[in-house]
């Protein structure tokens, strides 16, 4: 069964673990080897049993500690061409770097990864669905515009992994300045409470079970707000709908077809 749990998401930090019985794949590491192997061990796994490291995005918050899991462990870890190029230096040495174009698909065992483009300011970033035994899992995080792709790519899955960055109107008020707000709400910035009613609207169906919203901004959002949203979009139907802590580790989620 393919199953998922998100380990961190805000700008302190993001990762999220896709795994199966006999594989173990990380999506993104912002975080300290040592804050990492704590919350892995939450769920009972070690980073040294991962096979894998996927990269979306060269940001910090997503990219600061891959350079030292792949020094203490050897996984191998996996970015686009332009991410690879774009990585900053204090990442280090990557042992096993693999890159890839944009809209491949990879094999690790019985899940498969396949890649598709966003738009989001960093040099090449990717999202990716993950598919093993019939059960697909969506994500989307970091991306300023919900596109044609992206609904293509994202269409049929058994659970979705959101961005639900911020509220327009809590931007507008809010403490940030005029130059960051624009950065945000930009179609190379960030998603809005909005834009996922939107795309639940658009991706909703019968085999539709779960939405996790995620990288919900302290500052410009809250849980329960972009929780009720996403509620209003998918109104009559049974599909879950949950908000992950921004630190520590969610609870495990299953995807069934």
């Amino acid at each position: 069964m393919l199953r998922f749990v998100i380990l961190g998401s805000s700008s302190s930090g993001n990762a999220l673990l896709v795994f199966t019985n006999t594989t173990r794949i990380l999506v993104d590491n912002g975080f300290s080897f040592k804050r990492l192997s704590q919350t892995l061990s939450e769920v009972g796994i070690a980073p040294e049993t991962l096979d894998a490291v996927v990269v979306t995005h060269e940001h910090a918050d997503h990219i600061k500690g891959i350079g030292v899991l792949a020094r203490h462990t050897g996984v191998s870890i996996f970015m686009t061409h332009g991410c690879a190029r774009a990585l900053p230096e204090y990442v280090g040495h990557i042992p096993n770097l693999n890159c890839f174009e944009s809209g491949e698909s990879l094999r690790f065992n019985d899940i498969e990864a396949t890649s598709f483009a966003v738009s989001h300011d960093a040099a090449d970033p990717v999202n990716y669905i993950f598919r093993s035994n019939g059960a697909k899992l969506g994500m989307t995080t970091d991306c300023g515009h919900y596109s044609q792709l992206t609904r293509a790519r994202l269409a049929g899955s058994n659970a979705l992994v959101v961005e639900a960055n911020y509220c327009p109107d809590m931007l507008r008020q809010g403490p940030y300045p005029p130059q960051v707000q624009q950065r945000i709400h930009s179609r190379m910035g960030h998603m809005s409470n909005l834009d996922v009613q939107r795309m639940l609207r658009d991706l909703k169906h019968d085999s539709l079970r779960l939405v996790v919203l995620t990288h919900i901004s302290r500052d410009n959002n809250t849980p329960d707000l972009a929780c009720r949203l996403a509620r209003e979009a998918l109104y009559g139907t049974p599909i879950q709908i949950t908000a992950a802590p921004p630190d520590g580790a969610s609870p495990v989620f299953e995807v069934c077809s």
